[in-house]
């Protein structure tokens, strides 16, 4: 699978700068120390809720995720549209932090307004842009503009802003080690990175399949979603997302071998995750597994797999775990002849036209 001059060129390059880029803003924020000031300015003891649309609302449910665990606090994702179209269901108060990649994103602006104006909330916005209507809207912002990218689809951007939102969650959880861990990621996933890149891209090759499923649990049901979306994006293919065992509950009936059914495994739900493989497998679906460690039955039950050894807690792997996904929808696109740079029918931006 020979890439044609330009087509991808944008996306590939921004998928494997990926653990690169993470250094960038981890070094930044520590060099301005911008996540502690926050920290100590925002309040404590209340509900933090994340918020965005597309790839960022998958971002927020991951950031949700990861903040609690490493803060006991409570949290919860919204997608933007929620806030404007049944705002009585907002939980008000609570510290709003709203995930758009560029600061241009129409619903997200609208939901900002709503909050700032309407219910006098403080705001806490996370971009890659720079000179956006979201930094003249919320009261903070935090921005990454080494993260920002020229393709259409999220990769980098979407793993950037996950790992700098986990670090805001270690510094307001007193997770020291967590924080250590995270600088140390970046080089972990580096040393992966081929061998992850040529196991996806031969997947692609050989394969083609009628049905893609992706499944996590935890902090990583929200990659899950996010790699099923990259997979529709890129190469504008049947994919679909479910919490691990939920695929039990109906959902298993479309299990057949052209069905390719994704596992993020954690270590927390490992056996019964890894039970619901192994019945997978037995219904004649195909399976890849995304696993930090792929112990024996793992590598029994999976047609292909990524092993990711990386020597760092659970939720701090959630980033490296959307890399497969994002892979496989690039070189599916390929593979059928388009080109992931720009994915049909989509736009970098969602900009709404004003009534």
């Amino acid at each position: 699978m020979d890439l044609k001059a330009g087509v991808g060129g944008h996306t590939i390059a921004e998928i494997l700068s990926e653990p690169a880029t993470w250094k960038l803003c981890l070094k930044a924020m520590e060099q301005t120390a911008e996540l502690q000031s926050l920290h100590e300015k925002l309040p404590r003891n209340i509900e933090w809720v994340f918020i965005g649309c597309g790839s960022s609302f998958y971002l927020a449910q991951a950031a949700s995720a990861s903040w609690t665990i490493l803060t006991g606090g409570k949290s919860r994702a919204l997608p933007a549209s929620e806030i404007t179209l049944f705002p009585q269901l907002f939980p008000a108060p609570c510290q709003p932090v709203l995930i758009t990649r560029s600061g241009y994103t129409s619903e997200v602006l609208q939901a900002a307004e709503y909050l700032e104006e309407r219910l006098h909330l403080q705001t806490l916005a996370i971009t890659c842009g720079t000179d956006t209507p979201i930094e003249k809207i919320a009261s903070q912002c935090i921005r990454l503009s080494a993260a920002d990218e020229k393709s259409t689809v999220m990769t980098r951007s979407f793993t950037s802003m996950l790992i700098t939102l986990q670090s805001l969650a270690a510094i307001r959880g007193e997770r020291g080690e967590f924080l250590n861990v995270l600088r140390k990621l970046p080089d972990q996933v580096a040393s992966r990175l081929n061998t992850i890149h040529s196991t996806i891209k031969s997947l692609a090759v050989s394969r083609a399949f009628a049905d893609y499923v992706f499944l996590g649990q935890g902090p990583f049901f929200g990659i899950a979603q996010e790699s099923m979306l990259k997979v529709k994006e890129m190469s504008c293919s049947y994919a679909q997302c479910f919490h691990t065992l939920e695929f039990r509950h109906g959902p298993k009936a479309i299990v057949s071998p052209e069905t390719l059914i994704t596992f993020i495994i954690s270590e927390t739900g490992f056996a019964a995750e890894v039970a619901v493989l192994e019945e997978i497998k037995k219904l004649g679906g195909t399976t890849l597994v995304i696993s930090n460690v792929c112990e024996s039955a793992i590598r029994r039950a999976a047609d292909y797999f990524v092993e990711l050894s990386l020597d760092v807690p659970e939720a701090a792997r959630a980033a490296a775990c959307v890399i497969p996904g994002q892979l496989l929808g690039f070189y599916t696109g390929i593979k059928k002849g388009l080109n992931p740079d720009e994915p049909r029918n989509l736009s970098r931006v969602v900009m709404l036209e004003t009534r």
